[in-house]
């Protein structure tokens, strides 16, 4: 039973490490992006970072520590309203970007004032990049995502998507107006292309989510795992091995394209030898996720 528990202390505090890890490299690679490439070139291309980068114009107050005053009451709805695993992990990450940006980029790190397309397009990359390998050790940054969960929360029929487009797209339209330039909103719109594309090459199941099939001796300590870890629903169906004739549980779970890697890492954690098949969803209905309106 000892060995056990020292089991289970070990893995967490190794996914602790593992998740600050991230963040740090995710979040360095952000804020150099963020203020080495579009700041200098005057582009907001939508997120809290955007918002903070639009006031740092008008006030010249730190972006890193504007970043995380407007993520303050975001941070508090969704610790009220989206779970406090999530919320506390994002708080994690936003402190830590902030760090990243105020005190280590800002101050030390080259700032690139050339052509303003480059700037753009190699910020959105730095950005994407950033993002993703946060969102790969199940945290965000906060900000348009939080906004986003809270929509689909109050209207479940309203996809994700399509609320962080109208959010980023009022951020994009907002900085031209505090700019004073039409080319800001064009270039930002570069910038968050760019971002999205590298989101969805990094990270698997870009679309919409990952439908993970297990199968394993080990099914129904694996579901519980993921519905404590991730808050994420399993579904077990009943199969018999073609082979063996052994009868077993057959684990279903869908979940987000950040949430894909720790859910990867618990089935490996828990049976090596485990039988997984994941497939790509283009949309995914029911709790948690979408709910298609009934006409």
């Amino acid at each position: 039973m000892n060995m056990i528990r020292m089991n289970e202390e070990y893995t967490q505090i190794k996914n602790f490490v593992l998740d600050v890890g991230a963040d740090m490299i995710g979040s360095l690679i952000f804020a150099a992006g963020l203020i080495c490439f579009m700041e200098p070139a005057n582009i907001a291309p939508g997120g809290t970072s955007s918002v903070a980068l639009l006031i740092n114009y008008v006030s010249g107050l730190p972006i890193g520590m504007l970043n995380l005053a407007v993520n303050i009451p975001l941070l508090i709805l969704a610790l009220l309203y989206l779970g406090r695993t999530f919320a506390l992990k994002t708080i994690k990450s936003v402190f830590i970007n902030t760090i990243m940006m105020d005190f280590v980029v800002a101050p030390f790190f080259p700032v690139y004032h050339g052509d303003r397309l480059l700037g753009s397009i190699y910020g959105g990359v730095l950005v994407g990049v950033g993002i993703s390998l946060i969102f790969l050790r199940g945290s965000t940054t906060g900000g348009t995502d939080i906004v986003s969960f809270l929509v689909q929360k109050k209207f479940p029929h309203f996809s994700i998507g399509r609320a962080m487009m109208i959010v980023d797209g009022i951020i994009i339209g907002a900085s031209i107006l505090v700019y004073g330039d039409i080319d800001a909103g064009l270039f930002g719109v570069i910038s968050l292309f760019c971002m999205t594309k590298v989101l969805d090459g990094i990270l698997y199941g870009a679309e919409r989510g990952s439908l993970v099939t297990v199968v394993s001796k080990k099914s129904r300590v694996i579901g519980q795992k993921i519905m404590d870890d991730l808050d994420r629903g399993v579904t077990y169906l009943k199969g018999e091995g073609g082979y063996s004739g052994e009868n077993r549980d057959i684990l279903i779970c869908a979940v987000r394209r950040y949430q894909f890697a720790r859910l990867k890492a618990i089935v490996h954690e828990e049976d090596p030898k485990a039988f997984v098949i994941v497939t790509e969803a283009g949309q995914i209905l029911g709790e948690g996720f979408k709910r298609e309106e009934v006409k």
